[in-house]
């Protein structure tokens, strides 16, 4: 059984991993639509399958790529580093190039011989009526106008939303069976009730319709005054306001006061028109900065902070003029809307003919009176989650209707959620049990991926608009949309945003899993059988992963207790058929005939008093099995600098290869070996050539300092004598391989770099190294445990590097590289051997594991000949 501390890791994984977290522009959307996918498709330019995602969750592309508030757009990565991207300019690209009617998915489910009313034809209404219909339900769309879309056919003006693509996207409800009824007016030509007893759901989706005009003001119902729902409804229907005049002011500081702006300027008749609003800037406004911007191009005048005091009629009781007044703020000190003003500080607008009051709408809801609770002059009372009505269990809500929606794809989204309560009720369900409510809402994602924003350029692609000339007196769309050219540019931008940072750098992770979330929550929720438990004998023990994740998660410490925990129930001793021959080689290089320790030789005079070597070598096991000769040479290096009196060597397995296969009370066991020999030795300083060692040493050793031998002719004896200079002639560049092992340890980088400098050979810096370096696929034994993977490892390492001849100072990474094919030497065999040529290129390691052995003895011959 794992111990608790790493259950609590796995925990802390599982929970802080950000493998399975949405970017934030699809946690933002309301209806979750994959914008990383078909953006990224947009740039390959695969726009037929770009706009097959967007149509899984939109079936208003065109409209949505055209008008959507996009608040995708608000949460872009990119916000952080200059503009988002245009997503919504993006999605329009795909479907004005890309969607065709014949691959519409009209593939619905058979008839469940339920019958559900929509009442209103807007967005959430749709949206219901799509998904109810695609489950088998029988559906009629019941709308009041004689138009279908509701607010997006009447409320949205027509030079942003062509009515042609509007009606076009709506046809897709007509393919797949659903009914309308336009001049439907329910409770005129059936009352709520009636429509309640004539069907098995009933989903209100009536829009904000009723406008307000501002009754505190005299003569607020002189002629020319509209609010912006009902001028914007009748421009929409007639292209044209009758009643407008020459001069007309808009009131309000919105989006909707925006399109009154510019709407009123394509009415025939118009020739001037005003802005005013409350806020005392462009920047305070609510409205976008490009609506506000694409106004004053169109010739919109703007005065802030200005309020109407006197509205002025004719003796026909017609608008004639206005007083304005200076607004001084607009909330109290309890923040809470509360307009101040100088009624001194005014401004005379006499030409004024027309107002438009932008100030706010409502739901017209006096059809469910007595049948469904309302709030004052907004929406009905429903459960927050499932929409259904507060006082009839057969009657649910959208949109504006339940209260929730104030822009289109969030209207879209209620649609969805009702449909699906509609649905769990048909059925007799509960309405929320084992429910992702999440998916129709807007949440926010733990996905927060560090980003240096001064190496990433590109800047947003503005969308061309018709010439001012053109569009000012019609009502063609303003903008053109993207070219195929301009959109794989602005898709191109898209940081694609995902963290998997650690399954793009460890191959083996891929192996198993899609993310450590994933990994550790099964194990968690199904025990260890959940698994592959060769998961854990696959990791490289390198750290990558947790270099890489921006939580530092730790896994290896997880891998490395899991192969614990299966040692320790199988009596001590690795499960894995494949490394138990690695079990028998640790017994063999902590046995006394592979062993040797050498003590100090004591000068004559000093042999009485002196019991203690203070410098012990300690060369490990893999480079005794390369070359004993080096071994040699590094004792009699340190004796020459470090004194004949000072240093032994100790030929004794650390035990970190036990470690590596979970054999935790076996490396204990040879662990100790080693530091027992080394206290019975006087030992002060373990000097090491082998990263493992190091290591292994660093964390055990009970009161010696440790110090590679790198770091230690670096700091304090320097290099062989016949070693300086000895390359300065050769033909060889080298790149260097840091050791995983020690990629926390920045002198060994150092150091070794300056042992090459030293000797005066040519090397190359490669990105991955250091601190940031890889591994050479040798670590966690995966060698032996999966040859293959380790093969992946190596050859991936191998492609890392610029020149032909590699240099490491870890004795298995070498071999390693010699493995892969390449010109692979330690950093001993250019400070002990012959100046080093290309001509030289050999394969340098035992040729099998008898030699392996016969070079370890050797070593521990040489060795022993200080013994003397």
């Amino acid at each position: 059984m794992l111990k608790e501390e790493i259950l609590q890791n796995m925990r802390e994984i599982a929970e802080n991993c950000m493998g399975e977290e949405t970017p934030a522009c699809v946690a933002t959307c309301p209806m979750h639509t994959n914008a990383k996918e078909y953006i990224r498709l947009i740039g390959e330019g695969k726009g037929e399958e770009a706009i097959r995602v967007i149509r899984e969750k939109l079936f208003l592309p065109g409209t949505l790529g055209r008008i959507c508030a996009h608040p995708c757009e608000g949460k872009c990565k990119w916000n952080e580093g200059g503009d988002p991207m245009s997503i919504r300019a993006l999605k329009r690209y795909a479907a004005d190039h890309f969607d065709r009617e014949e691959n519409w998915d009209l593939h619905t489910q058979p008839e469940i011989g339920r019958h559900v009313a929509v009442v209103g034809s807007g967005p959430s209404g749709l949206q219901a009526a799509l998904d109810l219909r695609r489950a088998g339900c029988a559906v009629t769309v019941y709308e009041k106008l004689p138009v279908r879309g509701g607010m997006l056919r009447v409320g949205i003006p027509e030079y942003r939303l062509p009515r042609e693509l509007l009606e076009h996207e709506i046809s897709y409800l007509d393919k797949l069976g659903v009914r309308f009824r336009l001049n439907f007016e329910v409770g005129r030509d059936k009352s709520l009730q009636e429509m309640i007893d004539g069907h098995d759901a009933v989903v209100i989706s009536v829009g904000r319709h009723g406008g307000r005009v501002d009754r505190s003001l005299a003569n607020w119902d002189g002629q020319g005054i509209y609010s912006a729902a009902a001028f914007q409804r009748e421009a929409a229907l007639t292209r044209n306001v009758a009643g407008a005049g020459k001069t007309v002011l808009v009131v309000g500081g919105g989006n909707v006061a925006m399109d009154c702006t510019r709407t009123a300027l394509r009415c025939g008749q118009v020739e001037k028109v005003y802005s005013i609003c409350l806020e005392d800037s462009f920047q305070t406004m609510p409205a976008s900065a490009h609506e506000i911007a694409d106004a004053l191009e169109e010739g919109v005048q703007f005065f802030p902070a200005q309020a109407i005091k006197e509205i002025h009629v004719d003796e026909n009781h017609r608008v004639h003029g206005v007083t304005l007044r200076k607004c001084l703020s607009m909330f109290d000190d309890q923040h809470r809307f509360a307009p101040s003003f100088d009624d001194s500080n005014t401004l005379e607008l006499p030409q004024v003919d027309t107002i438009i009051f932008a100030i706010g709408q409502a739901v017209e809801g006096e059809f469910a009176q007595g049948i469904l609770e309302q709030l004052p002059n907004t929406s009905f009372v429903v459960d927050h989650e499932t929409l259904q009505s507060s006082k009839n269990e057969k009657v649910f809500c959208t949109g504006d209707a339940a209260g929730e929606s104030v822009i289109v794809i969030q209207a879209m989204a209620t649609g969805r959620r009702a449909a699906e309560s509609v649905l769990r009720y048909l059925n007799g369900e509960s309405l929320t049990e084992g429910r992702a409510l999440r998916d129709t809402w807007t949440y926010e994602t733990k996905l927060d991926m560090p980003t240096n924003w001064a190496e990433i350029e590109g800047e947003r692609i503005a969308q061309h608009t018709i010439p001012l000339k053109e569009r000012i007196k019609s009502f063609k769309e303003v903008d053109v949309g993207y070219t195929k050219k301009q959109a794989e540019q602005e898709a191109g931008r898209c940081r694609q945003c995902e963290c998997r940072l650690c399954m793009k750098e460890c191959i083996m992770l891929n192996d198993f899993t899609s993310c450590p979330k994933e990994l550790f929550r099964d194990y968690l929720e199904k025990g260890s059988d959940a698994i592959d438990p060769m998961v854990a004998y696959s990791c490289n023990e390198c750290s990558q992963c947790t270099l890489k994740c921006p939580h530092s998660n730790d896994l290896r410490t997880v891998f490395r207790a899991m192969k614990a925990d299966n040692a320790a129930q199988n009596g001590g001793i690795v499960p894995l058929e494949a490394l138990k021959p690695s079990e028998a080689g640790q017994v063999k290089e902590c046995a006394e005939e592979y062993c040797t320790s050498v003590r100090a030789q004591a000068k004559a005079l000093d042999a009485p008093k002196k019991n203690k070597t203070k410098y012990v070598f300690v060369p490990g096991c893999t480079v005794p099995a390369y070359s004993p000769f080096a071994v040699e040479n590094i004792v009699r290096h340190l004796k020459d600098s470090l004194g004949e009196e000072n240093v032994g060597a100790l030929l004794q397995c650390c035990g970190k290869v036990s470690r590596f296969m979970g054999e935790d009370v076996k490396f204990d066991q040879r662990n100790q070996l080693a530091l027992d020999k080394l206290d019975e030795m006087g030992c002060e300083v373990i000097i090491t050539v082998c990263p493992s060692c190091f290591k292994v040493f660093k964390e055990t050793a009970r009161n010696q300092r440790v110090i590679s031998y790198w770091d230690l002719m670096h700091d304090l004896i320097g290099i062989p004598e016949r070693a300086k200079g000895i390359g300065k002639h050769s033909d060889v560049v080298f790149n260097f391989h840091d050791s995983c092992v020690t990629r926390d340890e920045p002198t060994h980088h150092a150091s070794v770099r300056w042992l090459m400098d030293q000797m005066g050979y040519q090397w190359r810096e490669i990105e991955r190294n250091g601190a940031n370096t890889r591994c050479c696929g040798v670590g966690g034994m995966v060698c032996t445990s999966d040859p293959g993977l380790y093969e992946r490892v190596y050859t991936r390492r191998c492609g890392d590097f610029n020149a032909d001849h590699i240099v490491t100072y870890c004795g298995s990474c070498r071999g390693t590289f010699e493995t892969a094919g390449m010109d692979s030497l330690h950093i001993l065999d250019l400070l002990f051997g012959p100046a080093y040529t290309a001509d030289q290129q050999q394969k340098r390691g035992y040729k099998n594991e008898a030699e392996m052995w016969e070079r370890r003895l050797e070593t521990r011959d040489r060795l022993n000949q200080f013994k003397k």
